[in-house]
């Protein structure tokens, strides 16, 4: 993939720097600000002059871009919403032809209602780092649209554009370890999302142990920019906490002695490609490659954050009345004000067996106005197919598994015969499938508001 991608850039910047002779810079821009002058220029490309002429331009509007301040930038955004969206008198003429049943008028009628910013980005894209530099774009503008949800149609078009230029076809993985590039290696410290990791000896601990594994998936379009990575671990059995993995002392597993592989961070490094679904394949096809490796491994599991968990347990202590928690718990849980609770042993063994059904009822029974669960993390492990497997009250005491969810960690885990079963209960019938050892953690009694156990 290397060299082919290395030619297509080296042409394309080739093109890019012939064109940038054509392009009169003499001529006088109109308007008074760079916004305009970027707008005019956007029109330009949209005209279609010559390819060579195409790519310096869409190179020189990306460069002018980049260097924006931010109210520039929106304002930009606000230019692409409100002057290249549909063409109003094509779209206008193509539904008069389709109700006179000409019969190119439902291609007519397609083209015509496409935004013309969508051709625009295609556009863009033909520059040299065209790619990466559009995911940047989406990133800022998805930051703008914190408070500017009027924008949403421009984040529109390119989600659907990267949907299409991020297909699953396109995606390349690699296994990542202490051979791969420096500079892949300093962007998997910099992009770890879940377990930071510290320093150099702790990524060397992380990809070239022989008891761990990490991959990443690439796109021809950006060589050097992982998309979203994986790190495994493999274990004698599931754990139930993340510090034996991440301890840099612990005892070195032969690979050939283990049994179980644990999913232990996944990390999604662009934000301009939030909802372009990677996390998915990358599960699926690492399953795949580490059990080609490994015929020995007979359990794949995570070890998952729970990131909603704290806040959601915040506010039902809040509330009034709550069906989750009855006096007693509520007694228990004002242990968890205190800063220091996690460094008692009592205490944290009190707070495990309060948290562990009312976690249950956080994954079994809360929901999201849509009718969902409401963790992200177990939505994306139910909709992939796995199945909730285990809960473990106190499996991250680290400052953000304290802040996020009290310390709670959860096992999900991934049986390759039942990934399609368990995908379609819990995408169509919106069924979350969970081992028994958590199912017996709950039964809300309506009486008492408290949890019991199920006998």
């Amino acid at each position: 993939m290397g060299s082919n991608t290395s030619f297509v850039a080296d042409l394309l910047a080739s093109i890019a720097e012939r064109g940038r002779t054509l392009l009169d810079r003499s001529q006088r821009v109109s308007g008074a600000t760079r916004v305009e002058t970027l707008a005019e220029r956007c029109q330009t490309l949209l005209s279609g002059r010559g390819e060579a002429s195409g790519v310096a331009l869409a190179a020189d509007i990306l460069d002018r871009y980049a260097h924006m301040k931010t109210g520039e930038a929106i304002a930009f955004f606000e230019v692409l919403a409100e002057k290249f969206g549909p063409d109003p008198d094509g779209l206008a003429a193509a539904i008069e032809a389709y109700g006179r049943k000409v019969p190119s008028a439902v291609a007519d009628l397609h083209r015509a209602s496409e935004p013309r910013r969508q051709e625009l980005f295609r556009r863009f894209n033909l520059a040299p780092g065209g790619t990466l530099s559009l995911v940047r774009m989406r990133e800022q503008l998805m930051e703008a649209m914190v408070r500017r949800r009027d924008l949403a149609e421009v984040d529109r078009d390119f989600a659907h554009l990267f949907s299409s230029w991020f297909n699953r076809g396109f995606l390349v993985l690699k296994r990542i370890d202490w051979s791969t590039p420096a500079n892949v290696l300093e962007k998997i410290i910099r992009y770890e999302a879940v377990h930071a990791i510290r320093d150099w000896d702790d990524l060397r601990a992380r990809v070239d142990s022989p008891d761990r594994r990490c991959y990443a998936f690439f796109h021809p379009a950006l060589v050097d920019e992982p998309l979203i990575f994986v790190e495994v671990a493999l274990m004698k059995e599931s754990p139930g906490a993340i510090f034996p993995i991440l301890d840099p002392a612990r005892p070195l597993l032969r690979p050939q002695d283990a049994t179980t592989a644990v999913f232990y961070s996944i990390s999604n490094c662009q934000k301009g490609l939030a909802g372009v679904s990677f996390g998915n394949f990358l599960i699926k096809q690492v399953l795949e490659e580490i059990s080609r490796e490994l015929p020995v491994l007979t359990t794949f599991v995570t070890l998952s954050p729970v990131p909603g968990f704290r806040k959601w347990l915040d506010a039902e202590r809040r509330a009034e009345q709550s069906v989750v928690l009855s006096a007693a718990d509520r007694k228990a849980l004002e242990a968890l004000d205190a800063p220091d609770w996690a460094e008692k042993p009592e205490l944290r063994e009190e707070l495990a067996g309060v948290l562990a059904p009312i976690a249950a009822y956080y994954f079994l029974a809360a929901r999201t106005p849509k009718g969902t669960p409401v963790d992200p993390v177990a939505r994306f492990h139910l909709g992939n197919g796995a199945r909730l497997e285990r809960i473990n009250p106190m499996g991250d005491l680290s400052p953000k598994g304290l802040a996020q969810a009290a310390g709670l960690m959860v096992n999900y885990r991934y049986t390759p015969a039942d990934i399609e079963k368990n995908h379609e209960a819990f995408a169509g019938k919106g069924e979350i499938v969970a081992s028994p050892q958590v199912r017996k953690l709950l039964k809300v009694d309506p009486a008492s508001r408290a949890l019991v156990p199920v006998t």
